[in-house]
C-alpha cells in the first residue's frame, strides 16, 4: 500500500469481501468460538464497522464492534471484533489505524466498555487489559487470559459482574429470571 490508511464505514456490498478476509486471517472454524456466537442474530454498531481497501487485495483490513449486556444491571458494552487484517498486508499499521478510529467513533457515541478475546500484546498498545478473572463470563469457553477490556470512561468497570450477552438474547434470559415472564 502507498499513501495514507483510507477508513471506509461498512457497506452490504462489502458483506461477500468480508467473509472472504475473516476465512483468510481465522479459517473457516471461526463460527465456532464463543465471540463469533455472541454475534449470531445481532447486528454492528451502525458507524462502527469499518473496512479499509486496497486495490491489489481487495480489502485489506476490516473491523467492528457489537452491543452487549453484562449482568443483573444490564451494563452496556461494546465487543469489538472480529479485527482481520489481510495476511498480505499486515504489519503496515492497519490493525491499529481500524482500532484507534472505531474506538475514537465509540467514545463520540456515547460507549464506555469495550470487551473483546484476543492477544494482550497487540491490544494493549491501544490501551486493553486483561480482565480480571471471573468478573465477567461469555456464555461459552474462553481463555481467561484473552479476555480483555478498555474503559472509555475512567472507572465503569467497577461494580460491573455478571455474564455478558448480546441485547436480544439478554432481554430473553431477563425474562426467565422473573416468574411466569411477569
Amino acid at each position: 500500500m502507498t499513501g495514507p490508511l483510507l477508513i471506509d464505514d461498512t457497506t452490504p456490498a462489502d458483506h461477500d469481501a468480508i467473509e472472504h478476509l475473516l476465512d483468510l486471517s481465522f479459517g473457516v472454524d471461526r463460527r465456532t468460538k464463543t465471540s463469533y456466537r455472541l454475534r449470531e442474530g445481532s447486528h454492528a454498531i451502525d458507524g462502527l464497522s469499518m473496512v479499509i481497501r486496497d486495490p491489489a487485495v481487495g480489502l485489506a483490513g476490516t473491523i467492528s464492534f457489537w452491543p452487549l449486556r453484562i449482568g443483573k444491571t444490564g451494563t452496556k458494552a461494546l465487543l469489538l471484533g472480529p479485527l482481520a487484517v489481510h495476511p498480505e498486508r499486515q504489519n503496515l499499521g492497519i490493525g491499529l489505524a481500524l482500532m484507534r478510529e472505531g474506538l475514537a467513533r465509540a467514545r463520540v457515541l456515547g460507549h464506555r466498555l469495550v470487551l473483546l478475546v484476543g492477544d494482550e500484546p497487540y491490544y494493549a498498545r491501544v490501551g486493553f487489559r486483561k480482565l480480571p478473572h471471573d468478573l465477567i463470563t461469555l456464555p461459552g469457553p474462553v481463555n481467561p487470559d484473552r479476555f480483555l477490556y478498555l474503559e472509555l470512561l475512567p472507572g465503569v468497570l467497577d461494580g460491573v459482574s455478571g455474564l455478558a450477552l448480546p441485547p436480544h438474547r439478554y432481554a430473553a434470559s431477563a425474562a426467565f429470571a422473573v416468574p411466569h415472564g411477569a
